[in-house]
């Protein structure tokens, strides 16, 4: 097998591994090497904000994992999209950013982590934002790499949801990025002059610059390489599963940043795991560590829609002689339709009053979709609210089904299977209800279409949920960051794999329990200090708030 050696391997040019290897290299002083097993980021539909209905949907930059079905999902299988390409999830997803909220980081500290409580990781998300508009400099970063702006086209539905909100009490919360989190607001978004600002383009492709970086795409890796306890190197094949087999050595360390469903994986792969397993499928145990790909969650979405009346929304925006008079906009302005995100609204709010802290979230867009999925709009108009519990308490698993590198993993997120779960959700969908039935939203509803007001009872409702609930494409916790000892970790607090030397998890498989946010900005987090980690850098220091 060829051979090449860099002081640094990043398995995976994703949202952490495009920040860990800008990190890493931008001294000038290491060699690193970033291994994507997709191809370059060159996708128009990538970088046009509205084109994420098609990066969701296309195999040549999406793993289009199947998640096993289970009860909570009515036995049906549910497509898992993750990103392949440079800037990997990051490249294909709804733009949000939102880190959660601070109660997040500190569980993670009080479960041994010593190092990420909020006061600590809140430096980290301000190094790499850039925010654009209104923020707290206390709470904000500005002239970081990864550009966050406040969208810039109100809609008139979007101001009536979120007046219906408020008139059930739902505070108006202009920033859950800030001080508190619960409330109702546009939502913030990686989205800068009507592009997408993606870890790639922010991180990756100014690093790739350099001359002591080297990325090599359409590189699949197949293992890493452990000696005595030490990862080494790793080994790939470039150009699918006839391509060559080569070897690539580390000098200092891999890290291996591959995401929530294939960083256990490779490890499984590489004969890191649970013995019984890993000899199921033909793999010699390298290191007995039983919880890798243990602890998988994922937000369970569930969407309720209507049609409107005496308002225009982007079902009619994006259709015939409109949709050429949006592309023309786009095109001249880089404005419009095409440049707003998927998503517009956020809520964060409590299933019960009593409670100190939210724990269900609402999105709200002026658009609507056939049998609820993203694969096209309703000929009518219309609006859809989606829903999920923030800190689902059912847990999964990931698992390699083979020692072929090339075959997908078995994916069981066991959604809705705590009865805690269920009941959050059910408060999440009549809460959805409650704001469509608004005196100030009410107005411009036709009739609820989806599931429809003759599903009433608790049951009909979460058998709407089952029946058609969707992953919000927020995998994690497969690698898990806790002390040695703990139940199914899998790295310490300096995200290196207990037993083995020389290797890292930096990704959002090691967050321990699921954060109240989408997944890209606590992972952005993720990226930066796990780079000062590996550089021995002392640590920001903690913020104060």
């Amino acid at each position: 097998m060829a051979s090449k050696q860099f002081d640094y391997i990043v398995i995976g040019s994703g949202t952490a591994g495009s920040v860990v290897a800008a990190r890493l290299s931008e001294t000038g002083k290491h060699s690193v090497c970033v291994l994507e097993a997709g191809p370059p980021d060159r996708n128009p539909f990538i970088h046009i904000p509205a084109g994420v209905m098609y990066t969701l949907q296309n195999p040549k930059i999406n793993w289009l994992y199947t998640a096993s079905g289970s009860e909570g999902t009515a036995g049906r299988e549910i497509t898992q999209p993750r990103g392949k390409t440079l800037g990997g999830s990051g490249s294909i997803n709804g733009h949000i950013y939102s880190r959660g909220h601070r109660m997040d980081f500190d569980s993670w500290a009080q479960k041994g982590n010593h190092g990420w409580g909020y006061a600590d990781v809140l430096p980290y998300f301000k190094r790499s934002e850039n925010k654009i508009g209104a923020g707290d400099p206390e709470f904000h970063g500005r002239g970081g790499p990864f550009t966050v702006t406040d969208i810039d086209e109100k809609h008139p539905l979007c101001d009536a949801f979120i007046e219906g909100a408020q008139s059930i009490g739902i505070p108006h919360n202009p920033d859950y990025n800030g001080k508190t989190q619960e409330g109702i607001a546009y939502a913030q978004r990686s989205v800068h002059k009507g592009r997408r600002v993606s870890p790639a383009r922010a991180f990756l492709h100014p690093a790739m610059a350099r001359p002591n970086v080297e990325v090599m795409t359409n590189t699949h890796t197949q293992k890493i390489i452990i000696e005595n306890k030490r990862a080494t190197g790793v080994q790939i094949r470039r150009g699918g599963p006839s391509g060559n087999l080569e070897l690539i050595t580390a000098n200092k360390e891999v890290i291996l940043c591959a995401g929530a469903i294939a960083s256990p994986q490779l490890l499984q792969l590489s004969g890191i795991g649970a013995p019984a397993h890993l000899q199921d499928i033909g793999v010699s145990v390298a290191h007995e560590l039983p919880g890798v790909g243990e602890n998988f969650r994922d937000h369970y979405s569930v969407r309720l829609m209507a049609r409107i009346q005496k308002m225009q929304t982007f079902n009619e925006r994006v259709r015939g002689v409109n949709l050429v008079k949006e592309v023309a906009k786009y095109a001249l302005y880089r404005k419009g339709a095409l440049a707003l995100t998927p998503t517009l609204i956020y809520c964060f709010w409590k299933s019960d009053q009593s409670l100190e802290y939210s724990d269900i979230q609402l999105t709200f867009t002026p658009a609507s979709y056939p049998q609820g999925l993203r694969t096209g709009l309703d000929r009518f108009p219309g609006a859809t609210v989606a829903c999920w519990q923030q800190r689902p308490e059912s847990v999964g698993y990931i698992r390699a089904k083979s020692n072929n590198p090339f075959e997908y993993p078995e994916i069981q997120a066991n959604f809705l299977a705590e009865e805690k779960d269920r009941q959050i959700l059910l408060s999440a969908m009549r809460l959805s209800r409650q704001i469509m039935n608004s005196k100030p939203f009410s107005p411009y509803v036709v009739e609820e279409t989806w599931p429809g007001i003759s599903q009433q009872s608790g049951e009909e409702l979460l058998q709407h949920a089952r029946e058609t609930g969707n992953t919000a494409y927020h995998p994690m916790g497969t690698c898990r960051m806790g002390p040695a000892g703990q139940t199914n970790t899998v790295v310490d607090d300096q995200l290196r794999v207990h037993g083995i030397d020389g290797l890292r998890v930096a990704d959002a498989s090691i967050m321990p329990m699921m954060p109240t946010a989408n997944l890209n900005a606590g992972t952005l987090m993720i990226g930066e200090k796990a780079s000062d980690m590996i550089l021995g850098r002392t640590p920001l220091e903690a913020s104060q708030l």
